[in-house]
């Protein structure tokens, strides 16, 4: 940052009982109340530079001191004292981290042209004109302060900042010659390396979220930035304002934490003030596609959810994240609710890809359809991913997991690998599970649609109920028979092959314990439950297998009799 100096004399301020005084053989005639602090100073050289002063004391007695209340000044104590050291040319030092509190100060004690020639006013001005707008960081840092003193009311500094700001953002990569933060993951800086279209957006992050939007409000008028560009700027300033509650943020008052009442209203003066930002930056986001990623409205849904946002912020953040499902991951869909961080919010989840569904009701060309066809696939893997994820809650209801399996429909996974190891995952994490609502679970499976690695998974688990089982058995004793290229042999009816299987597994699952093995008081029934299964489908295997090679001798045999037949 640039910095003027200003006057040449030693600081000679110092405190005394609790009072600030200058160093002088001149008795003070001048007391000055700032807030809480006290000075003790001259009349002779603060008069001549402050207008206000000289108005304030103009009808006082020269022989007493004056007693002076400047509570109102802008910038305090720390600007008014920095003009009163110019006032008796001690030296200081305004950069822009300092210029606005000085400026505002001495334009409230009117330090003008009009009062003495050469008043700090002008001289500011001078310095704000040919440094802080000149340069990158001067002039963010000048705008934020000017922001936090007074807002938009001081526009002779904020709009100027912002102009000078929105100027070097719409310049060209290659024209940009100062420093400017820039830390993303994997970037390391060379010497002679290409200036990123992005460089600007970390600096930019600083500032107040009005005077954000301000900047990224008008640079977006300019039409000169791409849509992607402008969401990369919004996602920088999430991420350094919205912590994620996925990660370790947590709610006033929960898990039982005791917290004192000045605590809980700094946490809910915090979530008020994240719910502001979130509802600007979605108010902000480019309705062209491909300006935000997925991932991204993921997380602020998830934000959405934590500081509680209107109804209809999460509304649109549905709507946007369910179209875009296609670029998340499994963990983005997970969306702790804001009472307790280790639950889920499955209903804004299921509400995504409710979203993302209702495309494929609409007509779309054929390049169109390819391109859903290939999302859909993607969609399909998360989505079974997320099964996987919720499926390792002990607590969540068997109802609602069938609910979320089945809000994909049939025809949109084309294997059900995902299916199954989630299912698997659930059965492993509550297995007090009855009968009928594994049957439930397992009736999700399309054995058809396993892979031959994870058929076979299958076939072994003893978690899986015996229907499956047989299915599971049949199925695979189909792909050997088609596999073989045998054309005399047709394949088992494949209603034949589920109704034996499911009465076998009816057979076997509701036969009553036998009574007179102790044995089975103290070893779990599930283990039983997997040796029957795996003897009787094994022998209905070998059945299988048998009938098969009786029906294709007896072909055999009557294809050599005709030929035989036609021979003679």
């Amino acid at each position: 940052m640039k910095y003027m100096k200003l006057g040449t004399k030693p600081d000679t301020f110092y405190t005394e009982q609790a009072v600030r005084s200058v160093a002088s053989d001149i008795p003070a005639d001048l007391i000055i109340h700032v807030n809480n602090t006290k000075y003790q100073l001259h009349k002779f050289p603060l008069l001549l530079k402050c207008g206000l002063l000289q108005r304030l004391c103009s009808d006082t007695d020269d022989g007493e001191p004056v007693p002076v209340a400047l509570d109102d000044i802008p910038g305090g104590e720390e600007a008014f004292e920095l003009c009163a050291k110019f006032c008796y040319g001690i030296a200081i030092s305004i950069s822009a981290s300092n210029f606005v509190p000085a400026m505002l100060a001495a334009r409230f004690l009117r330090m003008t042209e009009h009062i003495a020639k050469g008043n700090l006013v002008a001289k500011l001005e001078t310095f704000f004109d040919s440094c802080v707008l000149q340069g990158w960081r001067d002039s963010i840092a000048a705008l934020q302060a000017a922001w936090r003193i007074s807002g938009w009311s001081e526009s002779r500094i904020v709009q100027p900042c912002i102009d000078s700001i929105v100027e070097k953002i719409l310049l060209p990569p290659s024209k940009v010659s100062w420093s400017y933060t820039y830390t993303r993951p994997g970037y390391t800086k060379r010497p002679h390396q290409s200036v990123p279209k992005d460089w600007w957006t970390e600096d930019i992050s600083e500032l107040d979220i009005e005077v954000f939007r301000s900047v990224v409000s008008t640079v977006r008028a300019a039409r000169m930035l791409p849509p992607p560009l402008i969401g990369e700027a919004l996602h920088v300033y999430a991420c350094k304002h919205l912590p994620d509650p996925l990660y370790g943020v947590s709610a006033p008052g929960v898990n039982g934490q005791a917290q004192s009442s000045s605590t809980t209203a700094d946490a809910e003066e915090t979530i008020a003030k994240q719910r502001r930002v979130l509802e600007t930056v979605v108010t902000m986001i480019p309705g062209d596609a491909g300006s935000v990623t997925g991932r991204f409205l993921l997380r602020l849904l998830r934000v959405a959810n934590y500081v509680g946002a209107s109804s209809s912020t999460r509304a649109q953040l549905i709507r946007q994240a369910g179209s875009q499902l296609d670029e998340a991951k499994a963990v983005d869909l997970l969306i702790p609710l804001p009472s307790d961080k280790q639950a889920y919010d499955v209903g804004a989840a299921e509400a995504v890809l409710e979203h993302f569904l209702a495309q494929f009701q609409r007509p779309a060309a054929a390049d169109e359809r390819r391109r859903m066809s290939v999302a859909m696939e993607k969609v399909v893997r998360i989505f079974d991913e997320y099964l996987q994820t919720i499926a390792l809650d002990g607590e969540f209801p068997i109802g609602k997991f069938v609910d979320l399996a089945e809000c994909l429909p049939d025809i949109a996974r084309n294997d059900h690998d995902g299916l199954y190891h989630a299912i698997d995952t659930y059965l492993k994490e509550h297995p007090d599970l009855s009968k009928a609502d594994k049957k439930r679970l397992c009736r999700l499976i399309d054995c058809r649609k396993l892979s031959p690695d994870v058929r076979a998974q299958a076939i072994s688990n003893d978690r899986m109920p015996l229907r499956t089982i047989v299915q599971l058995l049949f199925v695979e004793q189909e792909r050997t028979i088609g596999a073989g290229g045998s054309h005399a042999v047709a394949p088992p009816n494949r209603a034949s092959v589920h109704d034996v299987s499911g009465l076998t597994a009816i057979d076997r699952e509701d036969e009553p314990a036998p009574t007179d093995h102790k044995s089975d008081v103290h070893r779990p029934r599930r283990g039983v439950h997997a040796e029957r299964a795996q003897g009787e489908a094994a022998a209905m295997a070998r059945s299988l297998s048998a009938s098969t090679k009786t029906a294709a001798r007896t072909e055999r045999t009557a294809e050599e009799r005709g030929s035989r037949l036609r021979n003679n």
